[in-house]
């Protein structure tokens, strides 16, 4: 098993929610794909909401996942393939995108911070948007740490991953 193929498998983080909110599905896959997932419908046209509910320690549909699932390749994927940045680099990389994410979700617990949604890449738009309408003056100190948490999460996403934010 090469670096590309171990570091996706050490990452996840297209499938489960952090980097990604939806997939896009072609129609022509959906028949197979209803049988499997959990297929959303918007405007006659199918998408499967993330978290993916197949990816648990890796994908359990990998050989019939949807085909944007598989040429997805993410910054750090191509970085890796291209000799740019070798394995364990990249690892690091990931464990700290993990990081941040496990600070971001202590950080709304902890401020009772509730957002309507399953995906955690979906939580950080809403936060992103609740932070954009909040008036300065209304924000505590552990709001502006949480302020401060996501707009490095979303630099890391940028930059290492070419996945912002919106």
């Amino acid at each position: 098993m090469g670096d590309s193929t171990n570091i996706c498998l050490s990452c996840g983080c297209c499938c489960d929610g952090t980097m990604i909110g939806f997939v896009q599905l072609d129609p022509e896959e959906l028949p197979v794909l209803r049988d499997l997932v959990d297929v959303e419908n918007g405007n006659g046209e199918g998408f499967l909401l993330h978290p993916c509910k197949k990816f648990c320690d890796g994908c359990t549909i990998y050989s019939r996942r949807p085909k944007q699932c598989a040429l997805f390749k993410c910054e750090l994927l191509k970085s890796v393939e291209q000799k740019e940045l070798d394995f364990d680099s990249a690892v690091e990389i990931v464990d700290e995108l993990k990081q941040r994410r496990i600070t971001i979700e202590e950080k709304l617990a902890l401020l009772q911070i509730e957002l309507p949604f399953q995906s955690f890449y979906f939580k950080m738009v809403g936060l992103k948007n609740l932070f954009q309408k909040s008036e300065p003056a209304s924000l505590t100190q552990d709001h502006m740490a949480l302020k401060s948490d996501l707009e490095q999460l979303d630099s890391l996403l940028s930059k290492r991953f070419g996945v912002p934010i919106l």
